[in-house]
Parts: structure tokens; sequence; C-alpha cells
């Protein structure tokens, strides 16, 4: 893939960005794998275009079954589909790209071993990580903590739309807001200059999943009309 068209892959990071996370997709029952697969055909059938796959508790065996299978969905639906900290399974799977946190792979040695076109996300916390990302060539930066979450045990404490104020004035690249983002707030993170806003529980826990994901777009597109 040439520079232009990676670069136009990147603009693809705009809007609903699903985090789906077994913990919060999966609760009981005898076949963990069947409501994972439910929740994210239900978020594709609801127009969720960005999708990441993130898991921290399962075996890279079945980190890379889970991504095989849940990349083939998202390519069939059309959808960019990222996998996160895990860079052996976003390549092994044919991912469209990986987020990388600050104690994964550095952005530079990650960028020499992935093909043209394949997009790297950062996790950022503050104005001097944005652009220090952007600069070792990260196509787009996660920024938080926003708000208050359940999701990370490790979250810090949140700061607020005024942090992707200043995080998306400060860089050119794609600035997407993370933590604890709900139908109830995201308005305020769009409004701040969010390109796209990352969710997890208010998006795949319980019942309801393609639902949300509609709510979501109509909140994106109130705020974002067509000329």
């Amino acid at each position: 893939m040439s520079a232009e068209g990676a670069k136009g892959t990147a603009a693809r990071i705009r809007g609903l960005y699903g985090i789906l996370d077994p913990s919060v997709a999966i609760r009981g029952g005898n076949d963990p794998e069947g409501p994972l697969e439910r929740a994210l055909a239900e978020a594709l059938a609801g127009g969720c275009r960005l999708i990441q796959y993130r898991d921290k508790a399962a075996c890279p065996r079945l980190s890379l079954s889970r991504a095989k299978r849940l990349g083939a969905a998202c390519r069939a639906a059309g959808a960019l589909f990222l996998v996160n900290d895990r860079l052996d399974v976003a390549l092994l799977s044919g991912a469209d790209g990986c987020h990388l946190g600050q104690d994964d792979l550095p952005l530079p040695a990650a960028r020499r071993i992935v093909p043209k076109g394949f997009l790297l996300g950062a996790s950022t916390h503050s104005v001097p990580e944005a652009r220090r990302a952007q600069e070792e060539g990260a196509d787009y930066i996660g920024v938080g903590a926003v708000f208050r979450t359940m999701s990370k045990g490790d979250a810090l404490e949140p700061r607020g739309p005024k942090l992707i104020a200043e995080v998306a004035g400060a860089v050119s690249i794609p600035a997407v807001a993370i933590s604890g983002i709900t139908r109830g707030n995201v308005r305020e993170t769009i409004r701040a200059g969010a390109a796209a806003f990352a969710v997890i529980s208010d998006l795949f826990a319980g019942p309801g999943v393609r639902e949300r994901t509609e709510e979501f777009l109509r909140i994106w597109e109130a705020e974002n009309p067509r000329p």
C-alpha cells in the first residue's frame, strides 16, 4: 500500500471505535465463543466499522484463534480490525493494525516489522506523549483517561474532555478518546475534538449491542452533519 493509501486508511479512524473485550462481552455459559461472536455481529450490523479486539486474559493460542475469526467477520463487513497490545497476534491474524500501550513494543521497533499500510496506534496521556507518538510513527493515538472507568483496573485519574482538546490541538493524526465513554457523555468528547471515541462496557455489556451501536452512531452523525 502506498503512503497515500496508508493515510487514507488512518482517516477511517473516526466515530465509534468499539473495543471488544471478552471479560465484558462474555458473561458465563458453557460456550464463551458464541456470545463473543454474537456481540461483534450485532455491533457490525448496527454500523460499527472500527473494532479492536482486547483480551488481557487469554493465552496466545486462544487470542490468535479468536483474532482470526473476529477479523474475518470484520473484513466481510468492511470494518477495520485492530488488536490490542499483541503485535504478533495482529500480524498473524491478518489484522489491519495494532494498538500499543506504553509498556508494549516501542513504535519505531514495531514499525520496522509491520507491512506498509499496517496501522499502529499508541496510548497517550498528555500532549508530550502524543507528540512523541506522532514523531515515532503512530497513525493515531488513544487519549485518556477522559472519564472514570471500571474496565481497566489501573486506569489513570480522569482529566475530562479538556485533555482531548489539548491533545487533538497538538497533533495532526486522529485522537481517540478513551476511558469511561458512554452515550451520556460522548457528545462532550466529540465537541472537544476527538476524531473517534473508544467504547467497551456501554457498547458490549449485556444484550442490545446493535441498538446501542446505532445510538452511538446517531450521536456521532448529529455532531458531524454531512455537508
